[in-house]
């Protein structure tokens, strides 16, 4: 769903904020993007510098922080973070470094949990057969500041996979506070999707039914105005 919204990226330059172990880096480099990537974690840094020299797709591996972008005015013409943005601290200074990064007319693609349906407090409601049905969401306006949340990835489970769980800090606001903190930049709103799962894909993965059920994720686009 992110690369279906993603614009031609060909012969432009691209900054992966929050890149982890470059995955998705290297799958915008392959759309012909001359890409940076970076991170603020030494192991993921690592694994993507060897990932890049063991295949070169032309990716400059940085380790940093989004808080203060070691880059010049103006050096990309696009950036993108997959899932990484909500999980760092001053959300306000993060997207007035993007918005500084980028040149005039260039865009800012992110993925992130679902505002209004990834709350503080939430529960799924199941059916008589145990079959989740809906969600029960709560304290939408309270928005959290790095408090820790533990999980662990499900297809790792299921895979049988021992897996220690993660331990993360959360960063929340409401709907309205994400958009406001784009337009207080001086982006421009351009485009949002909300991705779910089609029948094809349910009966292909019957895990992904809850994507039918709630949005998990938003995507959006942002511009800087020329």
């Amino acid at each position: 769903a992110f690369f279906a919204m993603l614009p031609d990226v060909r012969g432009l330059r691209g900054l992966d904020l929050g890149c982890g172990e470059g995955q998705n880096t290297r799958l915008v480099a392959a759309r012909g993007a001359r890409m940076s990537a970076l991170d603020i974690a030494g192991p993921m840094v690592r694994a993507a510098a060897d990932e890049e020299r063991r295949e070169p797709r032309g990716i400059r591996v940085v380790r940093g922080s989004g808080l203060a972008l070691p880059f010049g005015d103006g050096a990309f013409d696009f950036v993108t973070a997959f899932m990484s943005l909500m999980d760092m601290p001053e959300h306000a200074r993060v997207v007035g470094e993007v918005h500084r990064v980028l040149a005039p007319g260039g865009f800012f693609q992110l993925s992130m949990t679902h505002p209004c349906f990834q709350t503080p407090m939430w529960e799924w409601l199941r059916d008589d057969n145990g079959r989740r049905r809906a969600v029960v969401c709560g304290d939408y306006f309270r928005e959290l500041d790095g408090e820790i949340e533990e999980w662990s990835f499900g297809a790792a489970r299921r895979a049988g996979e021992t897996q220690r769980p993660f331990r993360i800090p959360r960063f929340t606001h409401t709907l309205s506070t994400w958009l406001n903190l784009f337009v207080d930049a001086g982006f421009v709103l351009e485009r949002f999707a909300e991705p779910t799962a089609d029948a094809a894909t349910v009966a292909a993965h019957p895990q992904t039914y809850d994507h039918t059920i709630i949005a998990y994720f938003l995507t959006l686009r942002v511009r800087k105005p020329r």
